[in-house]
Formats: C-alpha cells, sequence, structure tokens
C-alpha cells in the first residue's frame, strides 16, 4: 500500500504543469467560468461547496455562484468583481493546473500583468451579447507582449444570446480581423457557459453546430513543451555552496535554474561576465548526478577548474553568447502610482543579478486600445505601456524576451523604498 502510495506521489509529481490565466472585461465571467472548472472536474472540497452555497442563499441568488471560489477578499464579493489575482491549483489525471483569475477593471491592468507574466495561455473570456470590445483589445495584446504562446477565446454567456452559431460566428471573424496585428501563433475559439456548463468540461447539448473540444479538453492536451527554448543554454547561478566539511572539504557547486538550452558534463561554458572558460564535472542534485539539465530544472553545477563565480554571473555555451550591453532598449508595463522619471536613477533586477540604472529617454507610449504609438507623450504612469531606453550600471547578458522570457526580462525597483515599479521585456 506503501509502496502504491509513493508510486502515485511521483507520477503526480511528475505529471505536466500548465499556468493559465484568464483575461476579459468586468462581468465577462471569468470567476464564474474558474469555479465551474473547479466544480465540473471535482477539485472542490466539500466544506469549500458547502461555505459557497451558504454565501449563494445568503446574498438571495437562486444558484450556487461558483465565482465565489475564487472572489476572496470581502471588497470582491460585496462589488461582485475581481480586484486582486487569486491563484488557485487543481489536477485532472492528465494535467497539473495552476490558474491565476485576473481582474477585468482598467485600473487593475497591472493585475493583469503580474497574473500573465509566467503564462503558457490565456483564456479571453468574450460576452456573446458585447462582442469584442476594447478591454478584450487590451488584454489580448498585453498577452501577445508577453510572448503566450497560446490563447482560447471562449464567447461566453451563449444561453444569453439562444446559443446562436451567427453571434459566435460573428465574434469569431471580429477577434480574428484584430488579432492578426498580434504575435500568437496558436489561437482557439470555443462558444460556452460558464454558469450552465455548456463546453467548459462537459460537451454542450445546446450547440451541436460546434464541433470542437470542450475547453478542459484544450487545457490537457495543449502542446506547452516546445514553448521553452531548449537551444540558448543558459545558467543564472543564485549560490555558491561550499560546504566546506570532510565530506565534501573541496566542493565548490553553483546552484541555479536552468532557464534555456541544455547542459551535460564535459560541456564547455563560459563564465560571465569574467569571461573565463571551463568544462562541467557535474550536475548535481538531491537525488543524485545527471546526465543532462533542461528548463526549467534547480540544479547545482560543479566545474573542472576553479573560477570566480559568484550569485548574478551567467554559464553559458563558449559558442551561443547572450548579448551584453549597458544600453538596454526596454517595453515596460508601469505597475506603481508614482509615475516615471525621466533620467530618474532605479534598481534594475534582472535573472539572479541586481544593478542600477538611468532612464535616458522615453522613445514612446502605447495607446492599448488602438496598438497606435504616442511618441509626443512621454509620461509613464500606472498602467501605461510603453517603450524606454536605460543604461545599467553594470552590463547585463540578456537575450530578447521574444527569445527567452527569463533572461529577457526585468523588474524596476525604487531604490529608496524597493517598491516594484515596473515589469520589462527586453527588445
Amino acid at each position: 500500500m506503501t509502496e502504491e502510495i509513493i508510486h502515485d506521489s511521483k507520477a503526480y509529481l511528475d505529471m505536466d504543469l500548465l499556468r493559465f490565466t484568464t483575461a476579459g472585461s468586468v462581468d465577462d465571467g471569468k470567476s464564474t467560468l474558474i469555479g465551474r472548472l473547479l466544480f465540473d472536474s471535482k477539485s472542490i472540497f466539500a466544506d469549500q461547496l458547502e461555505a459557497i452555497e451558504e454565501a449563494s442563499t445568503r446574498k438571495g441568488k437562486g444558484y450556487v455562484d461558483l465565482s465565489l471560489l475564487t472572489d476572496g477578499l470581502r471588497a470582491e464579493r460585496e462589488q461582485g468583481i475581481t480586484i486582486d489575482v487569486a491563484y488557485r491549483y487543481f489536477a485532472t489525471p492528465k494535467r497539473k493546473f495552476i490558474v491565476a483569475d485576473t481582474p477585468g477593471h482598467i485600473q487593475y491592468t497591472r493585475n493583469m500583468v503580474t497574473g500573465a507574466s509566467t503564462a503558457n495561455l490565456t483564456i479571453i473570456l468574450i460576452d456573446a451579447r458585447h462582442g469584442v470590445i476594447e478591454q478584450t483589445m487590451r488584454h489580448s495584446f498585453i498577452a501577445s507582449l508577453l510572448q503566450i504562446k497560446h490563447i482560447v477565446v471562449c464567447v461566453n454567456k451563449m444561453d444569453l444570446v439562444d446559443y446562436s452559431e451567427e453571434v459566435y460566428e460573428k465574434i469569431k471573424a471580429d477577434y480574428e480581423a484584430f488579432s492578426a496585428k498580434l504575435d500568437v501563433p496558436d489561437i482557439q475559439f470555443i462558444p460556452i457557459s460558464a454558469l450552465n456548463g455548456d463546453n467548459v468540461v462537459d460537451k454542450s447539448e445546446n450547440m451541436p453546430w460546434y464541433q470542437g473540444g470542450t475547453l478542459m479538453y484544450n487545457l490537457e492536451n495543449v502542446h506547452i513543451a516546445s514553448d521553452l527554448n531548449f537551444v540558448d543554454a543558459r545558467f543564472p547561478v543564485q549560490y555558491v555552496i561550499r560546504p566546506q566539511n570532510d565530506e565534501y572539504h573541496d566542493y565548490r557547486g553553483y546552484a541555479g535554474k536552468v532557464e534555456g538550452g541544455t547542459f551535460r558534463p564535459g560541456d564547455e561554458v563560459v563564465a560571465l561576465p569574467s569571461g573565463f572558460t571551463s568544462k562541467i564535472k557535474s550536475i548535481d542534485t538531491i537525488d543524485g548526478p545527471l546526465d543532462e539539465a533542461f528548463p526549467p530544472m534547480s540544479v547545482t553545477v560543479t566545474l573542472e577548474d576553479n573560477i570566480d563565480i559568484s550569485r548574478g554571473d551567467m554559464l553559458v555555451k563558449t559558442l551561443n553568447q547572450p548579448t551584453v550591453s549597458q544600453d538596454i532598449e526596454l517595453m515596460i508595463c508601469w505597475l506603481n502610482d508614482k509615475k516615471l522619471i525621466p533620467n530618474g536613477k532605479y534598481v534594475i533586477k534582472h535573472t539572479t543579478k541586481e544593478a542600477r540604472c538611468i532612464v535616458k529617454e522615453v522613445r514612446y507610449k502605447v495607446d492599448i486600445n488602438t496598438l497606435h504609438k504616442i511618441e509626443d507623450e512621454k509620461s509613464i504612469g500606472l498602467n501605461d505601456i510603453g517603450r524606454i531606453l536605460i543604461r545599467t550600471t553594470s552590463p547585463l547578458y540578456y537575450d530578447s524576451y521574444k527569445k527567452n522570457r527569463t533572461t529577457g526580462s526585468v523588474i524596476i525597483i525604487d531604490e529608496f523604498t524597493n517598491e516594484t515599479l515596473a515589469a520589462g521585456m527586453i527588445i
């Protein structure tokens, strides 16, 4: 029995993980959709179900309000809106999931950026009665900007338009015309009713004209393994391990997470920024040595030569090195009430490295409703997206965000308060 439990636990840990986020306008049904996914996939505990049944009755609703599963803040429940990002975890026999329920209000665009920054897939909800609106385009643009490879467009509340195929096809055509400008390789469309469960986990009997898979089928089967960069080897060093005990007296290992490519014992690597080269002696984990390490594995690398390497340095292949520069162009999403100060000094965090920087120039601001550049307005504040040029105090070794979402991203921090001010994507 114990062996079976261990085997099942290992199988669960080895399961593929999909991170996805929901986005859409206010009252499009994002929280209800996640509640329906959890309910129909049997991922809700009995006491949770009882609690939301009681809350629904108290609010005078004639049905179980599944949106209460994710709207945890009192203000969210009172107003019937989502304010902060809520994360939920569930699993099916095929895959594990982490879902981020993000707000639909314009003033919470920063929360949508936070929830989508680590996502493999975004579900864009569209109210069948309203069609493609500004918030639809705004959230789709942000998903494209964050290099999310997969978008599932769920046309929700089909029950309120009598499950009309014509309404669905018009919304689909409108979205396809808009999304032609976006950099998203995989877009799927599903007509659903989150409230009634049509095409969420179970196939709808009300829409026989729709021949595609359900939302759960799409989530379980979308191919995400190739989304990671297995070509450009990148290993930011997070910590230097020196046990200095009798058993491991001369051990010097460099711990971190593989953020790109593959590493094997015997590979020749170069340490940045020093430029010294060596060969990988071993790749160690708590379970023993490995023959190969690849994203997103966390490992400890030992080298054949003693090189001065510390936190913030990066190991890369000698024939495939990142860009090294102090002048860096960024697309930024501003997340703070304090506005960006031209020529202002900030702290920048890139992988495991920290440096200071100055904003040399604001190139333009993006009108995220039309995707047009506003070149004559250089003021960037809360929820704005713009392009800037910075100069750092020490060189960063980076890839473009399109090439690698980790080595191509930065966080801008207030040097006095340590508040996070912006998320940046290197162009």
